[in-house]
Formats: structure tokens, sequence, C-alpha cells
């Protein structure tokens, strides 16, 4: 509680700034509100004498005591550090604000001069009203810093205080804060008693009924046949219950029986009106939402157990240690060829259990990754002449990182479609980096396919995908282009990393 949090401090730093920026502005405006009183006592008025210059000076005083005492002494207090020090400083404050403020009075009210005999009892009274304004102020400030040191208190503990009072949670005492500081500003301004009881036992009564009906009145009602009906029904008892309660607290403030009683039945048919449905629609958005996402994690959780399942299938370690056999033995067997492949399979399985779950992966290890897949497939195209595969790929050596099985979707779509073992067909791939961007091109022959190939209409391998990820992992960072003849397919990415 004790803590200033930065954010906080600055909230109030400006709030207090601005609110004065906002009074010198007022004396440029040419009004002069005590111009009159000195004209009726026939005494020679001066604008800047009389009133710019006691109110520049007021305004100053008042808003330098409030940073002295909100962002030093008080703090300190709270955390009593040196109190008779900072409670000397609360004293000069007041001193110092009641007679600046008084000597600025006797420019400001000079008029009153001819109502006293001599001037020394219009310095006594002068003084004597600026020291009492000042101590308003003070019991102001202090009030001021009791609702919000009392605030921060209950947010702060808002979790022990709702484990006892389920209703009592951190939005609740926000709001119930914020309603308080709004009444005690509009009580400090005097904007009138019947604007401020209209205001405080309306938003009061809106402010029960919503977090009542939220936690407690609706979730009641939902098992009945017809629960909004049921839940209005509730809202009218209470509200017919309240009606002369309200009433009654009211009288003290309006000093009136026909306004109070006006003001509680305005209360009762805003409630009923306004409150009370906007409640229920605002539990009900509230409630799909919460179903939403039940659904969505009830199917997370099927996809997560049945990607669990699917791993578990494969055992990796397993796996690993048959093509180290099948490595070994191909070896002893002078099979070099098969020997190569099969560590080139082990490399590509290695990347695609471990680093393709990562978001990100070096630049370098994609690469190497599709090396081993274009140099698996050679193993198979090489004894071919009709087929040419040619590579220029650039050997990066910076700490570049992209999302890992990004470029290798056009590589396996050219081999799967670029190559036929009756046709002559041809690969062309390129990579290379300059600076943050790197730029990837690859070329394939194509090759019309029979009628009865499953695959005749179906599109490149994973191409789909990868331009939804493109999109999701690098929007406005990337330029794609795909075109397609009857003897070529090309794809071209630049991709900013």
């Amino acid at each position: 509680m004790m803590a200033e949090p930065i954010q906080r401090n600055k909230v109030e730093f400006w709030a207090a700034t601005t609110i004065y920026v906002f009074a010198l502005f007022s004396l440029s405006i040419d009004y002069s509100p005590n111009e009159y009183p000195f004209k009726e006592v026939n005494l020679v008025y001066h604008y800047y004498e009389h009133f710019f210059w006691p109110q520049l000076v007021r305004f100053t005083i008042i808003y330098l005591a409030f940073l002295l005492l909100n962002f030093k002494v008080v703090p300190r207090l709270m955390r009593k550090e040196a109190i008779w020090g900072n409670a000397m400083l609360v004293l000069l404050a007041f001193v110092a604000v009641g007679i600046v403020t008084g000597i600025a009075d006797t420019y400001f009210r000079g008029y009153l001069m001819a109502r006293y005999d001599s001037v020394q009892d219009f310095w006594n009274y002068i003084f004597q009203s600026s020291l009492q304004n000042t101590l308003r102020l003070l019991l102001v400030f202090g009030f001021y810093t009791f609702i919000k040191y009392f605030g921060l208190y209950l947010l702060s503990n808002s979790a022990a205080i709702q484990s006892k009072y389920k209703m009592l949670t951190q939005e609740v005492i926000t709001t119930f804060m914020v309603w308080l500081v709004s009444v005690f500003i509009l009580v400090v301004f005097n904007v009138g008693e019947e604007i401020t009881a209209i205001w405080t036992i309306v938003s009061l009564s809106a402010i029960l009924l919503y977090f009542y009906s939220f936690y407690a009145l609706i979730p009641k009602v939902l098992a009945a046949k017809r629960p909004l009906l049921a839940y209005e029904l509730r809202v009218l008892l209470i509200l017919v219950l309240s009606y002369l309660p309200a009433a009654f607290l009211l009288l003290p403030m309006v000093h009136n029986e026909d306004a109070a009683f006006g003001i509680s039945f305005f209360n009762a048919l805003f409630q009923l009106v306004i409150t009370g449905p906007a409640t229920w629609v605002l539990y009900q958005r509230q409630l799909k939402g919460k179903e939403e996402v039940f659904v969505l994690k009830k199917e997370l959780g099927h996809s997560a157990a049945n990607l669990d399942f699917l791993r578990s299938q494969i055992n990796p370690h397993f796996l690993f240690n048959a093509l180290n056999t099948l490595y070994g033995t191909a070896l002893q067997e002078n099979s070099e060829r098969t020997a190569q492949g099969i560590q080139m399979l082990g490399d590509m399985m290695r990347f695609m259990l471990h680093e393709n779950h990562q978001q990100r992966t070096l630049l370098a290890r994609e690469i190497e990754y599709m090396r081993n897949y274009i140099d698996l497939q050679l193993l198979r195209t090489s004894a071919s002449p009709d087929i040419l595969i040619e590579t220029n790929i650039e050997e990066v050596l910076d700490q570049k990182y992209i999302a890992p099985m990004l470029l290798i979707p056009f590589v396996e779509n050219a081999f799967k479609h670029g190559i036929s073992l009756q046709h002559k067909s041809w690969i062309r791939i390129s990579l290379h980096c300059e600076q943050n961007k790197l730029y990837f091109d690859v070329y394939n022959s194509t090759h019309k396919k029979s009628e009865n190939d499953p695959e005749k209409d179906k599109s490149g391998v994973g191409l789909k995908n990868v331009k939804q990820r493109l999109e999701l992992l690098y929007p406005a960072k990337y330029d794609l282009i795909i075109r397609q003849t009857p003897e070529e397919y090309f794809v071209h990415l630049t991709l900013e990393l």
C-alpha cells in the first residue's frame, strides 16, 4: 500500500497541472468578477492590480503546495519517515498558503476596506478569512488523500477481501472508489444540491444493482422457465422496497420532501428501464463468451491429446537408434549412397522433431535442412540424365532467424510436380541475403498430368499453409510472387527477417 506507482504519480501530476493551466487560462478571458464591487464603492479598479496578479499568485501557491504535500510529504508520513519534520512541513505549507492568499486578497477584495473603520480591521478580516479558506482546502486535501490511500489499500488486498466476500471483487472496489471521488468533486465545486443528489443516488443505485444482479440475482434465475421475466420481477421488487429508504436518505441533501420523493421515483424508473436490462445483456454476452472459451479449450485439449498420442507412437530415440544401426550396416556393406541417405534422413528428422517446435530458428539451420532434402532427392534422380537439378544457395554466417519450415514447402512442391521420369525435367533453386532481406527463387518444369492422376487438380504441397503463416508471422514484410505457364512454375519470395 505504501508503494508509489510511477504511473499513478504521473496521472495525478498531469491532472493537477491541467487544472492549474485551465485556471491560468481563465485569467486571459476579459472578465473581472470583482470589478463591480470596486466601482460600487467609488474605488479606482485596475485589472492587473486587483484581479490578474492576485489570482495568479493564489493559483500558483495552491498548486505548488499540492505538489509538495501530495508527492513528498504525505508519502513520507505514510511510511512513517521523519514524522515531526514532515508534520512541520504541513504546518509551514498551511501558513504559507494562508499568508500569500491573504496578501493577494488585500488587492483582490480591496473594495471591502470601505466597510471597516481602520486598515487594521480590514487586514484582520482578510487574513482570518484566508486562513479559514486555507484550512478548508487542507481538509479537502486530507479527504482526497484518505480516498486515494483507502482505495489503494482495498485494491492491493482485493484477493484476500474477495476470499471472504465473493462480491467484493477488484472491479467492485474500483467502481466504488470512482463513485466516491465523483461525488466528492461535485460537493467541492458546489454544482447544486439537486444535481449532486441525483447523481449520488442514481449512480450508487446503478452500481449496487449491477453488481448484485451480475453476481447473485441473474445466476439464480437462469434455471427458471422465463429467466428474463423472473429477473425483471425481482428487480422491480427491490426497487419498490428501496423507494422509501432512498427518499429518506435524500431528505438531508435536498431539504425538500417533494424533491426527495421525486428523485427517488426517477431513480427507481431509471434502474428498471436502463440499468436492469443493460445488466442482463452484459451478463448474457459474458456467458456466451465463457461458453465459446470453454469450447475452444475443449477442442484445444482434444488436439493436444491427439498430438501427444501421435508423438507417443513414434519414439524418436528408437528411430534414431534404428537409423544408426542401418547406417553402420550400410558402411559395413560398402553401400556409401545408402549410408549417406540414412544420415541425411536422420538429420532432417532431428530438425523436425526438435527445432520445428520453436517460434524461430537460425536461418543457417533452415538452409541445412533444405540442403539435406535436396541431396536426398538427388540420390533418387541422379541416375537419370534427363533430370537437371541446379542450386545456388548462399551460406549464411550471420545470426539471422526465420520461422522454421517456411522455405521447404516450395522446394517440396518443385520436386513433387517438377520431376518426371518420362520427360526432361529441371529444377533451379537460389537463395541469398542482403542485409536483413532474404531473396528466394524456385523454378521447376511442369508436366501435363494424366486424367487418372489423383493429384491432378491439387495445388502445391503446403503452399496454402505457407501463405497463411507468412501473413501471420511477417505482415507487410514479405513479397510472394507465383507464376505458372504450361512449361514452367516460378516462385519468388522476398522476406524481411
